[in-house]
């Protein structure tokens, strides 16, 4: 049995600065071994530890989709020890990866049904794992319309920018892009916040329609109610509980909301789901 302790020794690939704050970055991991890249088998929406030799770990989203092959990506906000230690790193420095850890999206019950993705800031990452998955040539068939709602606070907080540009240009997604604020007077989305923009352009609830929710706390709290008023039902609507992970194998027990361990049992939810539980987090 593996133990669950052990990072896989990885080779950072890659950096890329995201945003005008430089707190973002993207980092691009290449396996030492391939044979841990087998193991390493990931769904979209799941989580990971990354490990800085003598600093500690930290549990990050997945940024990149399982069919990307060869690599695997996590975006990282620099706001503690281990992440700006990590924002301090190079291509060619080594590292560790611990997982793939937790659920993720429901794949098996979204297939054949419309996706709608509503996203802010920083969360955005495994949804941008998500758009990747069901874009790629093999599985855009398994789904129907795909409409994606993204927002940050200023168009320079926005991630993935070449991505966000070339998927509005395709035919088969509607991407739906709001900055809270803007002085850029070539700015040609929108401007205002994620609920609103949502309850404009989002299509209604129905039996074959989900949404998937991430971001943070006050977007998801203004977010639900726009969806309840779209008709969307409760175990249509998928969130991520990813913010309250710690160890990722439920031993700190740092994490749980009532009796059950969001790493271990989640840290998706439907909101059916989560309003059953304490209102802990």
């Amino acid at each position: 049995m593996e133990n669950p302790y052990l990072p896989y020794p990885v080779r950072i690939d890659e950096v890329i600065t995201e945003t005008e704050d430089k707190n973002l970055k993207t980092f691009k991991f290449v396996f030492l071994n391939e044979s841990d890249e087998t193991k390493f088998a990931y769904r979209a929406g799941q989580f990971a530890e990354l490990s800085v030799t003598g600093k500690g770990e930290i549990p990050i989203g997945i940024a990149s989709s399982p069919t990307e092959k060869g690599f695997v990506k996590f975006t990282v906000n620099k706001v503690g020890l281990v992440s700006s230690e990590l924002h301090n790193m190079q291509a060619g420095d080594i590292m560790g990866i611990r997982g793939p850890l937790g659920n993720s999206y429901p794949w098996d019950v979204l297939e054949g049904k419309n996706v709608v993705i509503i996203g802010g800031g920083f969360a955005f990452t495994t949804l941008r794992s998500s758009i990747i998955h069901m874009l790629h040539p093999d599985n855009r068939a398994k789904f129907g319309d795909i409409h994606v709602f993204y927002g940050a606070r200023t168009p320079g907080m926005l991630l993935y920018r070449d991505e966000l540009a070339a998927w509005e240009q395709r035919d088969d997604i509607n991407v739906h892009i709001t900055v809270d604020s803007t002085d850029d007077p070539n700015w040609k989305y929108n401007v205002g916040l994620i609920p609103p923009l949502a309850e404009e352009k989002a299509p209604p609830g129905d039996a074959d329609t989900y949404a998937i929710v991430c971001g943070p706390p006050i977007m998801i709290k203004f977010t639900q109610p726009v969806l309840d008023n779209l008709g969307y039902d409760h175990d249509h609507i998928i969130m991520s509980l990813e913010n309250r992970m710690k160890c990722g194998i439920g031993m700190c027990g740092r994490c749980n909301i009532g009796k059950d361990f969001v790493c271990k049992d989640g840290p998706v939810f439907t909101l059916a789901e989560i309003n059953t539980r304490p209102k802990e987090y």
